[in-house]
């Protein structure tokens, strides 16, 4: 094959080929010695798939020509995965990053905008039957939804159990103290128990949309309560009014945090 059609079959580029060539890690079958053409066979091309893929493992070119005929070719797939998980790994942290920067600058942005419509109410009493636990905050998103799912496999099949999921969030030294159930009358079964939430004054507001963006709202509402001279009392509560897609994009989520004046 000429440089060029090897150079597509390969997916790399007809100057890398000759660079190849000129440092002796990849030489053509043949060139031509009246014209100087190169050309390469297509049993070549195991060679230049190695090449490319310890080139992509981090390996400089004088380290891929130590290489080439010593890694075997389970090795070199062995190699290939670990590197496809550590790649996997860091495109995920960077998304993670990505997205705290992106809703830290809706933050900034919402510091202008005017404030949402809030009322203070008073929010009844409310009997749970719900697991708790005290969690890393980045892990909050990894334990609600399981828990919920968990307690709903024990008091589903009684009528109307799951009609009203709540969950309540206080920060401690430890992490963040979380309470997850549903309000019913039915008895706590097995790995639940029984919360009671007090009667308390609460500002309320609400979040339209998924989770990953609550925090927001959470910020616009706490500055409110500051800003207008309340102090909190208490853990606040999400009141899950409407959460049934797997998208989360028309959820309704009900913001309450107990308050007093400062």
């Amino acid at each position: 094959m000429l440089i060029s059609d090897f150079a597509r079959l390969g997916q790399v580029s007809v100057r890398m080929l000759r660079h190849y060539d000129a440092i002796g890690l990849l030489v053509p079958e043949r060139v031509d010695p009246w014209n100087g053409y190169r050309s390469y066979a297509p049993e070549q091309l195991h060679a230049l798939n190695r090449i490319v893929a310890l080139k992509d493992l981090g390996f400089t070119l004088e380290q891929v020509a130590h290489l080439l005929d010593d890694v075997a070719d389970a090795e070199l797939r062995g190699m290939l995965r670990l590197r496809r998980a550590q790649l996997e790994d860091e495109a995920r942290a960077v998304g993670t990053r990505l997205a705290a920067v992106e809703s830290r600058l809706r933050m900034i942005e919402k510091e202008k905008q005017t404030m949402p419509d809030y009322v203070i109410k008073t929010v009844p009493a409310v009997r749970l039957v719900a697991r708790r636990a005290t969690v890393d905050p980045a892990a909050i998103g990894t334990f609600v939804g399981p828990t919920f799912d968990a307690i709903a496999r024990e008091i589903g099949h009684v009528s109307g159990a799951l009609a009203t999921p709540i969950a309540t969030y206080a920060e401690t030294e430890e992490g963040m103290s979380i309470v997850v159930g549903y309000a019913t009358n039915v008895e706590a079964q097995a790995g639940t128990e029984i919360v009671d939430l007090p009667q308390q004054s609460a500002v309320c507001g609400v979040h339209l949309g998924p989770m990953a963006t609550i925090h927001e709202s959470w910020q616009a509402l706490h500055r409110w309560i500051v800003e207008n001279g309340y102090t909190f009392d208490g853990p606040c509560r999400e009141l899950y009014v409407r959460a049934e897609s797997t998208d989360q994009a028309d959820w309704v989520t009900e913001l309450q945090q107990p308050i007093r004046q400062a």
